[in-house]
């Protein structure tokens, strides 16, 4: 009798495969990962997966998605990441690897695409049809700026050159058969791309765009629609959620990656804002479409909402009887009138039916301010560059993301950040899941949470210091303790340090205090330049620092001995006064549970996991991270911030920590010849 065949592991064949196609090593949490996400690609169970910074985990989730992809050829995944860069990272490096490994093992190739928003292809007819100079359409984009001496060129000259530049570009995109990516163009600011692009509501359509035939948004979305394997990102999947599934191809399954970070993009997607100089800006593009009267009429509602903005009081908006929402009726209702007059006729040309759209745009965020609905927050905010404007979020996007997401795909979501307080239960909740399973694996239920740890000796490798000693964080600013313990700590560390701070004003004074007390040192501070300039020469110089803000609390990859200490001013909990935290409290109060636990110390637990996770990157890395808030340790919500983070050995003595950052610094100078 002949034994049959063991069946083939077909995903850890390809991981194995690509691993070894990059030179890699064997990391069981890897395939630990592999082996869950392929279970739940057959089995349609969600599925929660922590792979720590260096398990690999787009391998771990790309080996069996391709897998059951060879396997199922009429199938779809879509891959949501957060950011464009990830994508680019993904769609460059991490899916070749794969698919080379999906080849060795099974001899066939599943196409992949890469699908952004609709903004970030070049759009033809701006290209072709938008206002240019006639004297400089006549020449090339080099020419334009050549014979300008630098001294001479002005913000104008500099435009013009970067929207020639960009149109030139556009045309050999389509000469090669490319889709005029905004990644793949070449160097040029916002203020140029928006020359050269459309907004999602001015598109006029393919069927009745002149250039409808050859455009490349619908050339993207025709390469997804004929690949297995679609990679966007986190702000496409929440319009594709929130506009009935229009803007991605139909899928099977999907896995979102970073998502720690799903909540925060999908808010800001379905989150709008209502100013009066974008009411005044379109109304200016409107009015030689229409009578006099009607385009005065719609030009005086933003008076009307500068007015009541100037005389309401920054915060949350709750009253019906409001200034602010009667003068969002009166911009809803005149803007009503502007596009019915806009879109009166058969067929208006190109120019007015994208007017009669932006008008449209105004109507729908004024509509949604004046409803004050139960499931939207509005408030009135004020800053100094852009003065007030009233904005609309959601009070939250679980419903969403359950109702549209959730109950119709099977889900991995993917993070080295997903277990907060110890349990995957506020991640899950926060993302429309049932919240009411805890723990390291869950096996049943409608979803599991697998914790498949790092391959980084956490104990050994990093120290967290708390400095215990110090007096607790207040609003008036960093306090003079505090600047005296971060200008000793940079100095133990010599340098390579990266402070977090909680606003800009406090990175500031230390990067001043810090100058002063250790003129030898160089001291980067976010806002003395671009933030990417500002990282790469913290990478390129070693004994550098560089101090910040929220930005660089996640998403900043610097391995190596540039980043030994990474300093954590103050607990990053949210504004007291930020309207939007403060009503998804007050709604989880009134439900019955903890509001600050839910809200804040949870928004606060993911940011300290990541901002601590910043020092360890690689096997090598060692460090220490300096918690310079007493409340890690003195308030009952520490323990639960603790549990969040890396499990690093754990003390409150400073000389410890400057010992050890000391012995670091010495080891490298024993090291050189």
């Amino acid at each position: 009798m002949t034994e049959e065949p063991e069946p083939r592991d077909l995903p850890r064949e390809i991981l194995e495969a690509a691993v070894e196609g990059i030179d890699g090593a064997e990391r069981p949490g890897q395939q630990a990962m592999a082996g869950a996400v392929a279970e739940t690609l057959e089995s349609g169970r969600h599925l929660l997966v922590q792979a720590g910074t260096g398990t690999g985990k787009s391998l771990g989730y790309l080996a069996p998605a391709l897998a059951y992809l060879s396997e199922h050829r009429d199938a779809r995944i879509v891959i949501a990441t957060a950011t464009l860069a990830l994508q680019a990272q993904l769609a460059g490096s991490d899916i070749p690897a794969a698919v080379e490994a999906v080849a060795k093992v099974t001899g066939r190739r599943p196409k992949h695409a890469i699908l952004k928003g609709r903004s970030n292809y070049a759009c033809l007819l701006k290209v072709r049809d938008g206002a240019v100079d006639d004297q400089s359409a006549l020449i090339s984009a080099a020419d334009l700026t050549a014979g300008i001496p630098q001294s001479r060129r002005t913000p104008e000259s500099e435009l013009g050159g970067e929207v020639l530049a960009l149109r030139e570009w556009a045309e050999s995109e389509l000469e090669g058969g490319g889709v005029a990516d905004r990644d793949d163009a070449p160097s040029h600011t916002q203020r140029a791309w928006a020359q050269v692009s459309v907004p999602v509501r001015e598109c006029l359509g393919a069927q009745r765009c002149p250039y409808g035939e050859e455009c490349f948004v619908e050339k993207s979305r025709e390469q997804a629609r004929g690949a297995q394997l679609v990679v966007t990102n986190h702000a496409l999947l929440a319009i594709n959620a929130m506009h009935g599934g229009t803007a991605l191809p139909e899928h099977d399954q999907l896995i979102i990656d970073e998502a720690h970070e799903l909540t925060a993009r999908v808010t800001g997607a379905a989150s709008v804002e209502l100013a009066p100089a974008a009411v005044e800006r379109v109304g200016r593009r409107a009015a030689g479409f229409v009578d006099d009267d009607l385009a005065l009429e719609f030009t005086e509602t933003a008076d009307e909402l500068r007015v009541a903005l100037d005389d309401a009081t920054p915060g949350r908006v709750e009253s019906e009887d409001a200034a602010v929402v009667a003068a969002a009726q009166r911009v809803r209702d005149v803007a009503r009138r502007l596009v019915s007059a806009l879109t009166r006729g058969r067929d208006p040309e190109p120019d007015r039916r994208q007017a009669a759209a932006a008008v449209q745009e105004i109507h729908d965020i004024a509509e949604r301010v004046a409803a004050l609905a139960e499931n939207d927050v509005v408030w009135v905010t004020d800053s100094e560059r852009f003065g007030r404007d009233v904005r609309v979020a959601p009070l939250s996007v679980a419903g969403l993301m359950r109702s549209r997401v959730l109950d119709e795909h099977p889900t991995v979501l993917t993070s080295a950040t997903l277990k907060l307080g110890g349990g995957f239960g506020p991640m899950a909740g926060s993302v429309g899941l049932r919240a009411d399973e805890e723990g390291a694996e869950l096996d049943e239920g409608e979803w599991r949470g697998l914790d498949v740890g790092s391959p980084f000796d956490y104990g050994r490798q990093g120290i967290l210091y708390v400095a215990s000693g110090l007096p607790a964080p207040t609003r008036d600013g960093i306090a003079p303790p505090t600047l005296t313990e971060v200008a000793e700590l940079v100095w133990a560390a010599g340098g390579r340090t990266l402070g977090l701070f909680a606003s800009q004003r406090s990175a500031e004074a230390a990067a001043v205090h810090v100058r002063r007390q250790l003129p030898e040192h160089t001291i980067l501070c976010q806002g003395d330049a671009q933030l990417g300039e500002l990282t790469r020469r913290f990478v390129a110089e070693p004994e550098t620092s560089l101090f910040g803000t929220l930005s660089l609390w996640q998403g900043i990859d610097v391995p190596g001995d540039t980043c030994e200490l990474v300093i954590i001013e103050k607990l990053p909990f949210p504004r007291p006064d930020d309207p939007l935290m403060q009503a998804r409290q007050r709604a989880v109060a009134e439900a019955g549970g903890n509001g600050f636990m839910s809200v804040a110390a949870t928004h606060a637990a993911l940011l300290m996991a990541q901002g601590a996770g910043r020092l360890i990157r690689r096997i090598t890395d060692r460090g220490v991270v300096a918690v310079l808030d007493p409340r890690l340790v003195t308030a009952r919500y520490g323990s639960y911030l603790r549990a969040s983070m890396p499990p690093m050995w754990t003390t409150r003595d400073r000389e410890v920590a400057v010992a050890a950052l000391r012995r670091l610094q010495q080891g490298r100078s024993g090291e050189r010849p």
